[in-house]
Formats: C-alpha cells, structure tokens, sequence
C-alpha cells in the first residue's frame, strides 16, 4: 500500500449528524446498482459513510460485501476526489452484481465525481 493510498478514519463519516447534514444538502449521483449522495465539506479532503441497509440483503455478509467494495473502490480513488462527503446507497440489484460488474459501478461514479470532471469539482 503506498503512503497515499490509505484510509484513514478523518475520512470516514461517522457521526449521525454527518451523514444527516449529507442527505439534507445533497446532490446524487447514481446508476442501476448504487447512488452517491454527497455535499461540499471545508475539511480539504472527500470524506465516505456507508448506508447499506437491510432493504438491500437481509444477509450481513452481501451488505459487508457492498461495503467493502465501496471502501476499496473510494480508497483508491480518494486523491482525486473533489472535497466533499459522500454517502452510498446500494440498490437491491447490487446483492447480484457480480464483484467485477460493481467495481465497474463504483469507479464510473467516483470517475464522475472527481476533480477533473468539467463543472463538478467546485459545484459540490
């Protein structure tokens, strides 16, 4: 792993009031497996929660694994996101996506929500 590539918790959403904050000024993102809600932060750097719920799978293990994805996908992706915090929802069509198919998934939004795209990165 290299030394820019971790995920440290002052970038994970951990506080209820964060991830309310999140819903109540956000703008989304999104496509037939999951949505990316996300808001502008003053912290200098993008910052990810995870609100896969039991809708989604009554199994722990398909939700962790929905969850896992996302935070290797946004571990990866992280230095070239806009600063902003990020909520996940999975859709139910997410438990049958394969791993590959929702890698794909996960790295089209974060392509589309990063600093280089046109019109986003100061739009958050």
């Amino acid at each position: 792993m290299t030394a820019n590539a971790h995920f440290p918790k002052c970038a994970k959403l951990l506080k209820p009031a964060e991830f309310k904050r999140v819903f109540n000024a956000a703008k989304k993102a999104s496509d037939r497996h999951l949505t990316v809600f996300y808001t502008a932060n003053d912290l200098n750097q993008p910052r990810l929660g995870l609100a896969i719920s039991k809708k989604v799978s009554k199994h722990a293990v398909e939700r962790n694994r929905i969850k896992r994805l996302a935070r290797e996908t946004f571990r990866l992706k992280r230095l070239q996101l806009q600063y902003a915090d990020f909520v996940v929802l999975a859709r139910p069509s997410a438990v049958k996506a394969g791993n590959k198919e929702l890698n794909a998934s996960f790295n089209k939004l974060w392509n589309k929500l990063s600093k280089t795209e046109p019109g986003v990165a100061d739009d958050a």
